[in-house]
């Protein structure tokens, strides 16, 4: 029997969930309800997929798709490139506020998947990239150097690959590009170079114990994030 696509197995895992910063996007989640939610490695070895962080709405995401919803103009008929994109909650919200085109880009094939359907869910469209932007001094096409604004969010944590993000990101800030950094606190964001331009308290749903086999993977600190959204500088 041949192994069910990425977007069928998406929907077996998974649930349709509200993220509680955005009650006006849904998304495919995991829930305590879904499979998902309760798989340990060697159920996600046997489907095939990486640890599914794209399943998640995190702090992050959720602070970056609030900021663009509630400031349209950031976005309005500008081509988006979307780093680290997940399941594509911070680019369902710029294609919703008018954004020309979106790209969303992330290294996790499943992730690109769950973003194209919960962009039909949402009623909008984007596209996905695959590629690892961090691997090259040279963005490719569909990368930094064709988006004239960039959204990073939950992509900073380990240093030596937030470094190299965020060396692109300032490469494409000083060739004209906005840059937009939603930052969670988790300890390799901007120290400078940045302007913040404000800070969204954001309610989690993941949390120690909470989460069944998935806890090393998903849990959050506490009921809710301070999360800030800072413009990288151009100079």
């Amino acid at each position: 029997m041949p192994a069910p696509d990425l977007k069928t197995l998406i929907r077996a895992q998974t649930a349709l969930i509200t993220p509680p910063l955005t009650p006006e996007l849904r998304m495919r989640g995991a829930t305590p309800e879904t499979p998902l939610w309760r798989a340990g490695d060697a159920e996600l070895a046997a489907l095939a997929l990486d640890p599914p962080f794209w399943a998640f709405p995190w702090a992050g995401g959720q602070a970056m798709a609030r900021f663009i919803l509630d400031a349209p103009e950031r976005v309005e008929g500008a081509s988006i490139l979307v780093v680290a994109a997940g399941a594509g909650l911070e680019a369902i919200a710029a294609a919703r506020a008018g954004a020309r085109r979106v790209v969303a880009n992330d290294v996790d094939p499943a992730a690109c998947a769950a973003a194209e359907i919960n962009a039909e869910i949402n009623g909008v469209r984007l596209e996905t990239d695959p590629a690892d932007l961090t691997l090259s001094a040279a963005a490719p096409p569909d990368g930094m150097g064709s988006a004239d604004v960039i959204l990073v969010a939950d992509a900073l944590y380990d240093s030596a690959p937030s470094a190299a993000l965020l060396r692109l990101a300032e490469r494409a800030a000083r060739e004209g590009a906005t840059v937009l950094i939603a930052d969670a606190g988790r300890g390799a964001g901007p120290l400078d170079g940045v302007t913040e331009l404000t800070r969204l308290r954001v309610p989690t749903t993941l949390f120690p114990g909470a989460a069944g086999a998935m806890d090393a993977l998903t849990w959050e600190d506490g009921p809710s994030r301070d999360v800030a959204i800072y413009e990288m500088d151009r100079a």
